[in-house]
């Protein structure tokens, strides 16, 4: 009997939240830059400015915590003036890498964000960034899952695409 009602209820409850359980979306860019995996770090590792290198935002703000530090909030704003909150959840200046989610209520039309960036030394020589998030599509956004994972590819490109100029300008 036992046994008969806790398959009932998984088929019940469990089973139903599965079946609709949102799939994770990916995106990912990477950009190989003409410098050392030093001199890109340098450029990308302060959680508190990627304004200064990202052509879509026109403020990055720490709020709470220490810049770097895992736990740290920033406040991002988007060149369009729109702003929205992520922490920082791992830094590792050694390793070139920091991980970040949204916190909080965004314009962009995600749930469950989180991202890695990091930089590696490319195989030519030189650097290698890459930067992959892994999303949610946000309910009732009125953005297909293809459109959400093609607009955060484009966000990622742009960045990354800037920095290169960027760092290599300072060559």
């Amino acid at each position: 009997m036992i046994r008969m009602l806790a398959s009932w209820l998984f088929a019940m409850f469990l089973l139903p939240a599965a079946a609709h359980a949102e799939p994770t979306l990916i995106a990912q860019q990477s950009v190989e830059v003409q410098a050392s995996p030093k001199a890109v770090w340098s450029m990308v590792r302060n959680f508190g400015g990627l304004h200064r290198w990202h052509p879509g935002f026109k403020d990055d703000v720490i709020k709470s915590g220490r810049n770097n530090s895992k736990g740290a909030v920033r406040t991002l704003t988007l060149a369009t003036g729109e702003s929205f909150d992520e922490q920082l959840l791992a830094f590792d200046d050694k390793k070139k890498l920091f991980k970040y989610k949204i916190v909080g209520d965004s314009p962009l039309p995600v749930t469950n964000y989180f991202s890695t960036m990091y930089v590696t030394k490319a195989k030519g020589g030189g650097a290698k960034v890459i930067w992959q998030g892994t999303f949610d599509n946000k309910p009732g956004s009125g953005k297909t899952d293809a459109e959400v994972v093609e607009m955060l590819n484009g966000a990622y490109k742009a960045g990354l695409d800037n920095l290169k100029t960027l760092t290599e300008k300072k060559r």
